[in-house]
């Protein structure tokens, strides 16, 4: 193994590639996205989502500056955090099938654009929450990926992105140090809700194409159902 492709032996949680701070935002983005939702499309009162993931967010971000904590342990918490926020809005998913398909929509009087409003808050708290997923698995997880002078030198890499095939000798502007951020696997998992299929970085492991997959089916689900079901309104 090539020296640069070596990994630092590091004791408890080792320094990330960037702030713990910058996953907390987007939780508590996706959290307010959750908050803005109709109570008919939330699991019981709106307040429990909010509670239940701070229980878990608060701990997860102090023990960053506090230094406390193993790796395996922040990495579980996490995983944890992340799979409360991924149920709660694969529930309003079900609602929001349930609200459209057995036409309860035209029961409570829901117009086109409260279906739109609702069907974009979902979409984007998908869209956070897969980024999130991605973010924490790939490679081994942020703490793994940090041991790493570079992408290229991830020895289980799970997303290809373009930055670790190109050529440095050929494009002067290739970065040889860079390595994905929180925002890289957002914008994946953008382009993804988008497009129903990968763009620019493509998936190596089954568990990246399943996870894929199932945020497309998703969002194709959301954008399709929530479309139709608006244009029948105005029509």
């Amino acid at each position: 193994m090539s020296e640069s492709a070596a990994p630092l032996r590091t004791r408890g949680v080792p320094k990330l590639d960037e702030p713990r701070w910058h996953i907390g935002i987007a939780i508590v983005v996706a959290l307010v996205l959750y908050t803005l939702l109709p109570p008919r499309l939330t699991l019981g009162p709106t307040w429990v989502a909010p509670v239940l993931v701070l229980v878990f967010l608060i701990p997860l971000q102090l023990s960053e500056p506090l230094h406390r904590g193993t790796e395996r342990a922040v990495r579980i918490w996490t995983l944890v955090l992340i799979g409360i926020l991924n149920f709660f809005n694969l529930y309003s998913v079900v609602l929001l099938i349930d609200d459209l398909v057995n036409h309860h929509a035209k029961h409570y009087g829901v117009g086109a654009p409260e279906l739109l409003g609702s069907g974009a808050l979902i979409w984007s708290t998908n869209v956070i929450v897969y980024a999130l997923w991605f973010y924490s698995f790939d490679s081994g997880g942020p703490a793994v990926r940090a041991r790493y002078s570079s992408a290229r030198a991830f020895p289980s890499a799970d997303f290809l992105f373009p930055q670790m095939v190109i050529d440095e000798k050929r494009v002067v502007c290739a970065d040889v140090g860079w390595k994905p951020l929180l925002l890289d696997y957002v914008y994946l998992a953008f382009t993804n809700a988008l497009a129903f299929s990968p763009t620019d970085t493509m998936p190596l492991s089954r568990w990246a194409k399943v996870l894929m997959l199932i945020e497309s089916l998703i969002s194709f689900v959301t954008v399709g159902l929530i479309l139709a079901r608006s244009v029948n309104i105005l029509s």
